[in-house]
């Protein structure tokens, strides 16, 4: 019987890269655990990027944005529909769990809607995985994953959506995409940060910045994590390029963690 897990390709990581950035790869494409130095684990807990290592609501956004860009040409209902597809089939692969099936059940309706021509109403979407996961998985309710998640994403409806600007010159386009990201990382903490302090009784004050600095890595990382894994299972060199790639984003992020979390009263434990 073939093993359908992530393990099929967190080897292929493991061979490539060196701790903690296969680590921090396999938590970011495939929510496998974070098997890296306490100390490391410690530093992302300071800088508030534990969440990238946990499955999230943006590996099925990414996810839906490459099928959906891969296959465009095809019009948008067989587009929208391989997409779909590609969404169970993942949920399947790296298994149920809180915050992707909220993610997926939200990005179905949405494609559901583009099919039909419907106007998607994102709190009503919000609502109605609510339900969903209410009726089929009840016991995830009191999950601090999926609080997290619905905590985060709220945020982000509700304060963290900005205006697209034609911008001229590349230093104000800058600052907006800066702006952009600090905007939708501080809507997402505001609504997280409470639940946080009340189950771990810990605020990490930086993690506002943390967030902008390695924010925009995230997508690139996947993708060429994805790359790597694949390309590696098939043959090893052809994963190689990718996962240099990856190695060289991966250290930027790794020092950004090791510089940031030495500041001192940036992380509090209550």
């Amino acid at each position: 019987m073939i093993n359908f897990t992530p393990s099929i390709f967190t080897g292929v990581i493991n061979s490539y890269l060196p701790e903690p950035h296969a680590s921090l790869l396999n938590g970011m494409i495939f929510g496998a655990d974070l098997k890296t130095s306490k100390v490391f684990y410690e530093q992302l807990k300071v800088v508030g990027l534990l969440h990238l290592v946990v499955l999230s609501g943006m590996n099925i956004t990414l996810l839906s944005s490459i099928i959906v860009a891969v296959f465009s040409s095809l019009g948008k209902y067989l587009s929208s529909l391989l997409t779909i597809l590609a969404i169970f089939i993942f949920i399947v692969f790296v298994g149920p769990e809180a915050p992707i099936i909220r993610a997926g059940f939200m990005g179905i309706l949405t494609l559901v809607a583009f099919i039909t021509g419907r106007k998607n109403f994102v709190f009503f979407s919000l609502f109605l995985s609510l339900v969903f996961i209410f009726l089929f998985f009840r016991h995830w309710l009191t999950s601090i994953s999926l609080q997290l998640s619905y905590a985060a994403t709220t945020g982000i409806i509700l304060f963290g959506q900005t205006k697209e600007i034609n911008a001229d010159g590349w230093i104000k386009k800058i600052f907006h995409s800066i702006y952009k990201e600090f905007k939708l990382s501080l809507s997402a903490q505001i609504f997280t940060v409470p639940i946080i302090f009340i189950y771990f009784k810990q605020v990490s004050l930086i993690s506002p910045l943390v967030n902008v600095l390695v924010a925009p890595l995230v997508a690139p990382i996947m993708v060429f994590g994805f790359l790597t894994a694949f390309l590696g299972k098939i043959n090893f060199l052809l994963g190689l390029i990718p996962a240099y790639i990856c190695y060289g984003l991966l250290s930027y992020i790794v020092f950004v963690v090791n510089t940031l979390a030495k500041i001192p009263f940036a992380f509090f434990n209550f």
